[in-house]
C-alpha cells in the first residue's frame, strides 16, 4: 500500500473545528464537507489541494470534538494520508474507520516542508521525502488496519466480511 503526494504543512493542536468548522456539521455529504476542509486555518485549502496530496502536521492533530466529519472532510478533499507527530485518540480511530491512512512520524514532520513530495509505503514501514532524498523508517501498519483502509473504512470492511 503506497501513497505519494505533495505536502501541506500544519502545526500543533489542529482541532476538529479547524479541520471542519462546526457551522458545516449539518451535513454528512463528503463532497460538501470537502469544500470547507481546513477552512478554519487556510481558507483556500479546498481549492488548492489536489487528489493524492498529504497533510503533515505537528502534535495532537485532530484534537477537540469526536466528530467523524473531520476525517471525512480530509479524505473527500483528496488527501490520501496524514502524517503527524501525534494524533488525538478519537481522531486516530475515526480516520481508520473511514479508511484514511494516518501515520505518526515525528522525524518526517520535522524534516518536511510544504510542497515536498512524500512517498509512504505502509507495508514496508517507510516514508521517502522524494524532494529532499531522505528516507525514514516508520512502524508498519498492522494487517487488519491496512484491510480497513483498502476496503474504504470499517462499514465497507464489515459488509465485505458479511457482518453488516
Amino acid at each position: 500500500m503506497i501513497v505519494e503526494g505533495k505536502v501541506w504543512k500544519f502545526g500543533d493542536n489542529i482541532d476538529t473545528d479547524i479541520i471542519i468548522p462546526a457551522r458545516y456539521l449539518n451535513t454528512s455529504d463528503p463532497q460538501e464537507l470537502a469544500k470547507h476542509c481546513m477552512e478554519g486555518i487556510r481558507p483556500d485549502f479546498a481549492q488548492l489541494v489536489r487528489e493524492g496530496d498529504i497533510i503533515v502536521a505537528g502534535r495532537n492533530f485532530g484534537c477537540g470534538s469526536s466528530r467523524e466529519h473531520a476525517p471525512i472532510a480530509i479524505k473527500a478533499a483528496g488527501i490520501k494520508a496524514v502524517v503527524a507527530k501525534s494524533f488525538a485518540r478519537i481522531f486516530y480511530r475515526n480516520a481508520f474507520n473511514i479508511g484514511l491512512p494516518i501515520v505518526e512520524a515525528e522525524k518526517v514532520v520535522d524534516a518536511s516542508k510544504e510542497g515536498d513530495v512524500l512517498k509512504i509505503d505502509l507495508d514496508r514501514g517507510e516514508i521517502v521525502n522524494l524532494t529532499q532524498n531522505q528516507t525514514f523508517k516508520i512502524q508498519p501498519l498492522p494487517d487488519f488496519m491496512k484491510e480497513l483502509i483498502a476496503d474504504g473504512g470499517l462499514i465497507p470492511h464489515l459488509a465485505k466480511k458479511g457482518g453488516y
